[in-house]
């Protein structure tokens, strides 16, 4: 019984565990008051932490897929471990503007962390039913994965943005406008709003088959 749940206990799904363990360090780091840490110092740890959580997402498909260690733990896991990662991390860097910075992008956030709220909840109820109404364990698509690597862009940009253009000499060398809207935080914004959506609406339509509503 104990070598049965060690072989379930793989690398790839410690990888993915301590994924989801990273994700209340990193959200305590970014909602430090500026007494305490100042916003450069939390920003770059917030980032290292969000970077390392986010390169375990990509070593335990890698691994797990060429050792032959995929297992349904994972496929549900797995996902489940991004949808912590991202939105612990959007909620934080909401907080985080509104408390640290004076720019104009609390409402961008606060709509993009709503989406992707919105958008999980959804695809994840739409899994449990395919799971038990099809018996299917559904893996993430490469929609999904898209989807993934433009939210942690985004998260990576919108922590660091603002934090550089409190640099001396940094935010004094670009016009207040740039420094005000932080336009590359509001781009990649975008991009998440729109990859999110899409990858919810290919979920759906690929799954609906599963959506019987007589039973």
């Amino acid at each position: 019984m104990s070598d049965k749940k060690k072989s379930k206990m793989n690398l790839p799904n410690k990888l993915t565990v301590l994924r989801i363990c990273m994700v209340p360090i990193f959200i305590v780091v970014m909602m430090l008051p500026a007494s305490v840490l100042s916003p450069l110092i939390s920003g770059i740890i917030g980032t290292a932490l969000f970077v390392i959580a986010s390169l375990t997402d990509m070593l335990d498909g890698k691994i797990a897929r060429k050792y032959g260690l995929v297992t349904d733990f994972g496929k549900l896991m797995d996902p489940l471990a991004d949808k912590f990662m991202v939105i612990g991390a959007m909620t934080a860097i909401v907080y985080r503007t509104a408390m640290l910075f004076d720019n104009n992008n609390q409402a961008l956030f606060i709509i993009t962390l709503l989406i992707v709220i919105f958008r999980e909840l959804a695809v994840t109820s739409l899994r449990l039913v395919a799971s038990s109404s099809g018996g299917k364990v559904v893996a993430a698509n490469m929609m999904g994965k898209m989807k993934t690597v433009v939210q942690i862009i985004f998260v990576v940009v919108a922590i660091m943005e603002p934090v550089i253009y409190a640099i001396d000499g940094v935010g004094s060398a670009l016009p207040a406008w740039w420094v005000t809207w932080l336009p590359l935080s509001y781009f990649f914004a975008a991009l998440t709003i729109f990859f999110t959506v899409a990858s919810g609406i290919n979920y759906f339509v690929g799954l609906w088959k599963y959506l019987d509503p007589e039973k």
